[in-house]
């Protein structure tokens, strides 16, 4: 029996799909970190990726560190000229964590 989050996350994917031109921007949220990647789905690999455990050391919230894992995601992903993406939420809220992350990454410069 599936639980919501996974029942969501299964309907998202049927619609969302990223190429090398305009990657898909997956988030996994465990109860200590998020983690973040850009993929292409057609060759089935990740071209980038960070996580909030990068930022373990420092003294910041859970929400500073995760507008901060975006930015750096989309440092990253300038670096590798990849400028438009797509948003796989994984069927979490776009709400708190998950906003920030996203906000994070268009503050780094990615098109959403």
């Amino acid at each position: 029996m599936e639980r919501g989050r996974e029942k969501r996350h299964k309907k998202i994917r049927k619609k969302v799909f990223g190429t090398r031109e305009k990657s898909r921007l997956c988030v996994y949220r465990s109860l200590r970190y998020v983690y973040a990647q850009l993929i292409d789905d057609i060759a089935s690999n990740t071209l980038v990726s960070s996580s909030t455990l990068q930022l373990k050391g420092t003294n910041l919230s859970k929400l500073e560190a995760a507008k901060e894992c975006g930015k750096r995601l989309a440092e990253k992903a300038k670096k590798q000229k990849i400028e438009t993406v797509v948003f796989d939420r994984s069927g979490y809220k776009y709400h708190g964590i998950i906003k920030a992350l996203a906000e994070g990454a268009k503050e780094g410069g990615l098109k959403f």
